[in-house]
This record gives C-alpha cells, sequence and structure tokens, in this order.
C-alpha cells in the first residue's frame, strides 16, 4: 500500500515544509484542491520542484473542459491528476486521453457517485479509483466511513485508493480490504508531530505485510 500525503488549507511554503518533515515516509505527494484554488499552478510547480522524485497527484477535482485542465496540469509538473467520477463520460474519456498522450495518469474520484456511475467507469482500468468520503461528511460523521471493497475491489481489477478523514485506526481496515493507496491529511499534517505521525503510517502499512 502507498502513502499519499494530501495538502489542503496550507500555503505553500507552509506545504513543503511539512513534507520534508516525513518524505521518507510517504510515497506519493497530493497537491490539494485547496492549494490549487488559492495559489494556481504554481502550486503544483513549485511541490514537484521541491520534490523531484516524488509522484505528485494534482487535485483538480475536474468535472469539465478535461483537456485544457489536464495540459495545464501535466506541463506544471503533475504526475497523476484528479477527474470528477460525475463528470459527464466524454470529459473522463478525453482526461484519460490526455493523460496516455503525457505518459501519466488520472484518478478518478468517486465522490458521491452512485452504484450505476461506478459501473459505467469500470472499463477504464488504467485508471486509478479513489473512494472518496468529503469533508463534510467527515465533519459530520466524525470519522472515516469505509465503503470500498463492495463497491469496487469484488467487481474489477483496478488501483483503488481511499481518502477522507482516515486516521491511524482506520488504516488496518484499508491494509485489510488490500487497497493500494491510502490517503491522509489532517491525520499528518495537523498532528503535533508530523515525522512522527507519518512514521506511525508507514509502520503499520509494513506491519500489515502490504507494501509495496
Amino acid at each position: 500500500m502507498k502513502i499519499q500525503l494530501a495538502l489542503d488549507r496550507l500555503s505553500i511554503n507552509e506545504a513543503i515544509s511539512i513534507t520534508k518533515l516525513v518524505e521518507s515516509e510517504i510515497d506519493w505527494i497530493e497537491v490539494g484542491t485547496s492549494l490549487i484554488k488559492e495559489f494556481g499552478m504554481q502550486s503544483v510547480k513549485e511541490i514537484k520542484a521541491a520534490f523531484p522524485n516524488k509522484i505528485i497527484v494534482a487535485d483538480t477535482k475536474t468535472m469539465d473542459n478535461g483537456k485544457y485542465e489536464l495540459e495545464m496540469s501535466f506541463q506544471a509538473g503533475a504526475d497523476i491528476v484528479t477527474v470528477m467520477g460525475s463528470a459527464p463520460l466524454i470529459t473522463i474519456k478525453t482526461c484519460l486521453e490526455i493523460a496516455k498522450k503525457h505518459q501519466k495518469k488520472i484518478m478518478i474520484d468517486l465522490l458521491n457517485t452512485s452504484e450505476e456511475q461506478v459501473n459505467s467507469l469500470l472499463p477504464f482500468t488504467e485508471a486509478i479509483f479513489c473512494e472518496h468520503i468529503s469533508k463534510d461528511e467527515q465533519e459530520l460523521s466524525g470519522k472515516y466511513k469505509a465503503q470500498t471493497k463492495s463497491r469496487l475491489k469484488k467487481q474489477a481489477v483496478v488501483e483503488v485508493a481511499a481518502a477522507g478523514g482516515i486516521t491511524l485506526e482506520a488504516i488496518h481496515q484499508l491494509i485489510e480490504e488490500n487497497l493500494d493507496v491510502a490517503i491522509i491529511g489532517s491525520a499528518i499534517t495537523k498532528a503535533k508531530d508530523p515525522a512522527v505521525a507519518a512514521h506511525a503510517f508507514k509502520q503499520t502499512v509494513i506491519k500489515g505485510g502490504v507494501l509495496s
């Protein structure tokens, strides 16, 4: 299992500083939607420049205008760009085409998608799929609600990520479900000691026997 560090509600300098503390414990770095909205593609450029050997995920949450947004993101240094699973299929197909042209990937965010929508996306096996509990839902429920195994792993051989308030306790369930990527934000970035928190996640993954 890979650990993707989600950087949100931070300045670019804060995001870089925190990531330097945990760089050895994480696999992918996500430039969160809030950074992109506040600072634009400069956030992607600067974080890629600071961590050139890491996979950079630009969480653009693309819903439309796929060619423009993905070209812009890949040119800024992103390796993976997110597109919403609720977007029109033509947008998702366009994003796949642009990613293939650049030899990059897309992550399809399944936030608030129906079973019918998920089933329509399963043929896109070259994409990463992300089961996502929204920030608003997290604040309402107070905890991560696992749902990935029943929605995807039983139905298709696809790469699956999970995001949304994932804690050290919740990571055990993701390991049991044999998911591919755990997207962790505040549990590391808002921790008293981010390095200690990231190390605890990494060691839990290693002990779970699914390190990749």
